[in-house]
């Protein structure tokens, strides 16, 4: 199967109550077709350093930033095909690239173990990647239920809305289970457009009229900053007063 492994485009983001969802839902019928696998549940494995480096660096929102994950869109299998990704915005834009390979593999591949016998472009700026941040391992599994669609006359115009978000810091595999601590406030939902160019009006006029608007929220962001740092922070006073 042939995956798309190059994207660059414009995400932008809105937390929504369910009664907001609802209603673009059906603003969306005539414009908007159902992604084929419909809601799916995807996995992420992030890549941090020792200092968590890249996401300290992200939340202070820079010009660009970047960052490298690996997912799933089911749980995987030792030979099931997942994504490890390498994830760059520099202002409003991002830029990802994506190398697909069996799930055992990536994980090797990403720590060192194996090298793989064909270097493409991506391959080498990931390990470039890995290289420049020398420490860098997984740190976060990341996890939420996911609804997508597409334009029905324009495919690279998507919406996706993203619930229950997980994140734990322990059991880093794609192979496991979902189950950790929700990130998202209560009763809300977490809206992506994603487009090349500009949102089509009608979904623009709905915006407008419902007055919703754009917001900035990273998952692994909001994962550092509600549990990663607090944790730290104890961690550190326990070794100050001990």
């Amino acid at each position: 199967m042939a995956y798309k492994t190059v994207f660059m485009r414009y995400e932008l983001k809105y937390l929504i109550a369910h009664e907001q969802k609802e209603k673009i839902m059906k603003v969306m019928e005539p414009y908007m077709k159902p992604d084929k696998y419909g809601r799916t549940i995807i996995r992420n494995i992030y890549y941090d350093t020792d200092s968590y480096r890249l996401v300290r660096h992200s939340i202070e929102s820079p010009p660009y930033k970047e960052k490298l994950r690996v997912r799933s869109y089911a749980k995987a299998e030792p030979g099931s095909t997942v994504f490890v990704e390498l994830k760059k915005k520099y202002k409003s834009v991002v830029y990802k690239r994506r190398l697909p390979m069996p799930e055992t593999q990536a994980m090797k591949w990403l720590a060192g173990d194996v090298k793989l016998k064909e270097k493409t472009q991506i391959a080498k700026e990931i390990e470039y990647f890995m290289n420049y941040y020398r420490t860098i391992h997984p740190v976060l599994f990341l996890s939420y239920e996911r609804e997508a669609f597409y334009g029905r006359e324009d495919e690279n115009f998507r919406v996706t809305f993203d619930e229950n978000i997980l994140c734990r810091q322990e059991v880093l595999s794609l192979q496991a289970d979902v189950w950790g601590i929700p990130i998202l406030p209560a009763g809300k939902v977490l809206m992506e457009l994603k487009c090349a160019g500009g949102i089509p009006l009608w979904m623009v006029r709905f915006l407008s009229k419902e007055r919703i608007f754009k917001t900035s929220f990273s998952k692994y962001g909001t994962a550092y900053k509600n549990i990663i740092y607090p944790q730290l922070q104890q961690s550190k006073e326990a070794r100050i007063y001990a």
